[in-house]
């Protein structure tokens, strides 16, 4: 029995309950569609997508907040604490693969649901099993299981991106990617009310918030999203393996790396950094968590904002702006350390986030213009344009997964040098001239590609 959409633009299931409601159609590009019900069913999938992927993204960065309530009862080192944020962000990355091509394989409404509710397993987890005296290898597990909140992104991105017309698509990805990059900053603001009412001796009550939390994003998605009708708009294995083989592919998930690789990267570490880089101010976890929260909680709420800049501006303009302007940003850090200015310190973090968070947005506007431009390349060499335009559509979101796990391993990287840095040579100047390299790095990359006379890419 088929379903058929009503005018409310919702696909009705063929029984009450019986099976997951399913649309007919989708053609956000037909502009008498879009504003007869396309927006408007957009709209609300893209509300609880949000929803959904901000429970997902505080629980995949609970770590972050964790570690600030293992005190000398735990016995881990600095070291062991920044392994401990490393190991949960180096899993959500890797399962941002398969997630993409799960939205494709199962619905985006199915998959958002039965992704949700797997966040029941790390919350549960921590919960019942954080206690002093639990093995250290306990404690990397129960960090690992947090991942999964990590791959929520790569399938929250490729549904909605799916949803959106083109010209949209910098702005509603943007929303979605900045609404549950605000997942960050919130579960360390709970971290902190948990630490200022019941003390750094009950971490268990920081995972036990996100139960009730996870079940309503759940049932959320459940009544209120649609699954969209198999019409080549998700990612495949096979438009995986095509854009492998294109440069592009690399190129943009190495400025991912740098943009939100440094947003989740900072995000997960910057507590870790403040008490260790400036210990006599921030001797306790107290004094540490009321400060944590303010860089990624910016830089969430500046990704729409890239997002909006480059459907104005175009992709490439805003992310070369925003490395150079991330490069000055580790110069001032740097700055910062060796004069043990904490007032400078802060101020360049907070830009950082802030000018990575433009960046994420940016970047992942780059990935359908960049597969536009091939389409229209493609129509002009005589290519039937549905074809080309359905071919651009499966190959933005195949890469809108790939980037995003590239990318999330460069959290793993700052993680990574972070712990290395501190380990031998006791404060963080080697760390952000490395950052600070990487971002002159990625801007000459993002100019010599999309933007130098003769680029073969316009219009990115």
């Amino acid at each position: 029995m088929t379903t058929t959409v009503p005018p409310s633009g919702r696909a009705r299931a063929a029984a009450p309950g019986a099976r997951p409601r399913t649309l007919d159609e989708w053609r956000p590009e037909d502009p008498a569609f879009w504003a007869a019900t396309g927006a408007r069913v957009a709209r609300r999938n893209l509300v609880h997508s949000v929803l959904t992927e901000h429970i997902g993204f505080s629980v995949w960065s609970l770590w972050s907040a964790l570690v600030l309530f293992l005190g000398p009862e735990y016995h881990i080192d600095p070291a062991g604490k920044f392994l401990l944020t490393a190991v949960p962000t180096a899993v959500g990355s890797a399962l941002r693969l398969p997630y993409t091509f799960a939205v494709a394989r199962f619905g985006g409404r199915n998959w958002t649901v039965f992704s949700a509710l797997l966040l029941l397993v790390p919350t549960v987890a921590a919960a019942v099993l954080l206690r002093p005296g639990v093995p250290y290898g306990t404690l990397l597990a129960l960090a690992a299981v947090a991942g999964v909140g990590g791959g929520n992104f790569a399938s929250s991105m490729a549904n909605i991106n799916a949803f959106y017309p083109q010209h949209l698509k910098g702005r509603a990805l943007g929303i979605n990617a900045g609404g549950g990059n605000v997942g960050v900053a919130a579960v360390q603001l709970v971290g902190l009310l948990v630490l200022a009412t019941a003390g750094a001796a009950h971490p268990r009550l920081l995972p036990g918030v996100y139960l009730p939390l996870v079940v309503l994003a759940a049932l959320g998605a459940a009544l209120r999203m649609d699954n969209l009708p198999a019409t080549g708009t998700g990612a495949d294995r096979r438009a995986l393996r095509e854009i492998l083989r294109l440069p592009h592919t690399w190129v943009v998930s190495l400025l991912y790396v740098g943009t939100f690789g440094s947003f989740i990267g900072f995000g997960f570490a910057f507590g870790q950094v403040l008490q260790v880089q400036f210990h006599q101010q921030f001797d306790t976890p107290l004094k540490a968590a009321y400060l944590t929260f303010l860089g990624p909680l910016a830089g969430s709420l500046a990704r729409p904002l890239g997002g909006a800049l480059a459907d104005r501006w175009g992709g490439a303009r805003v992310t070369l702006a925003a490395f150079a302007a991330m490069a000055a940003g580790a110069l001032t850090v740097l700055i910062a350390s060796r004069t043990a200015s904490l007032a400078l310190f802060l101020t360049g973090f907070v830009a950082l986030f802030v000018l990575s968070g433009v960046g994420n947005g940016s970047t992942y506007k780059m990935i359908p213009a960049v597969f536009q431009a091939r389409a229209r390349a493609a129509e002009r060499a005589g290519a039937d344009p549905a074809a080309a335009g359905a071919t651009a559509r499966r190959h933005a979101t195949a890469l809108i997964g790939l980037a995003g796990a590239v990318g999330g391993f460069g959290g793993v990287l700052v993680n990574l040098a972070f712990r290395q840095t501190f380990l031998t040579a006791h404060h963080g100047d080697p760390a952000y001239l490395a950052f600070l390299a990487a971002y002159g790095v990625c801007a000459l990359v993002t100019w010599g590609v999309y933007l130098r006379p003769g680029a073969r890419t316009p219009g990115v």
